[in-house]
């Protein structure tokens, strides 16, 4: 049966090759970009393949909330039922670190948006729904201070927390929806694949994306991730594991959630 699945930075990298693979089985695509050629490209380049479903594109700035609330809304528009988010678009480094409203770029696209896109499509999401979210190897423990853009961080430091704070919520909103919404998963694809920005934090060409893409495939459609809900998995190792122990911490993990509520408070 035909999904409607939402990907976020789906122009490239492991975005580009998962939303390949479910084109490809004529899956329902919502292809989210940053840049109106590139969607159209990709948007054409997805329709030839064999077999492809509907292919719709959806463009925002995942660092500016007005324009995460604007995708949102575009998809609830045109959309009463969402089978499988992905929050896959990520940032590691960038020239400017931080956002016109004075938050870190990757606690912003990376943990921020994502827990504001997650929500606003919630009521699109039955039980049977799925949220993918994009966690990493590298988790750090979260500075608050860094998360309320208080306080700076190095790219690699930004970057690690800002994984762990999309896994920690991750957790809390998966046990908090039990069996009452989707299941929420965060998942690390695998470390230093070909991605974009793997070859521009590290520049190296990396691993094969297809390893990436083929776990994020399975935990948005396969039966082994069907009971995976607050969980986190580790395609390094190739399954279920403990991420780092601060997202097993119910008290430090809410404090996470309350924060970044607070800033969307803030924001509205």
């Amino acid at each position: 049966m035909s999904k409607t699945i939402l990907i976020t930075g789906g122009t490239d990298g492991i975005g580009l090759a998962t939303a390949q693979m479910f084109a490809s089985d004529g899956h329902k695509i919502l292809l989210h970009g940053r840049n109106s050629a590139k969607l159209d490209e990709v948007e054409k380049a997805l329709a030839a393949l064999p077999g492809a479903g509907t292919i719709e594109t959806y463009m925002a700035d995942l660092s500016d909330l007005k324009q995460v609330e604007a995708l949102a809304k575009a998809v609830c528009a045109n959309h009463k039922n969402l089978d499988v988010l992905i929050n896959n678009a990520g940032v590691y480094t960038t020239p400017n670190a931080i956002t016109s409203d004075g938050f870190d770029v990757r606690f912003m696209v990376n943990t921020i948006a994502p827990f504001l896109l997650t929500q606003k499509l919630l009521p699109l999401m039955g039980a049977t729904g799925r949220v993918v979210n994009l966690s990493s190897a590298a988790q750090s423990s979260v500075n608050l201070n860094a998360l309320a853009g208080k306080q700076g961080l190095s790219d690699g430091e930004a970057y690690a927390q800002s994984k762990l704070a999309i896994t920690m919520w991750s957790r809390v909103l998966g046990l908090q929806l039990g069996g009452h919404g989707p299941l929420i998963v965060a998942v690390n694809p695998g470390s230093m694949l070909g991605s974009k920005m793997v070859q521009d934090a590290f520049g190296v060409a990396g691993g094969d994306i297809g390893i990436g893409a083929d776990i994020l495939y399975r935990a948005a459609l396969s039966d082994e991730f069907a009971h995976a809900s607050a969980q986190y998995f580790d395609n390094d190792s190739g399954q279920f594991a403990s991420p780092h122990l601060d997202a097993l911490d119910a008290h430090k993990s809410q404090h996470v959630v309350e924060l970044i509520e607070a800033i969307l408070a803030q924001n509205e």
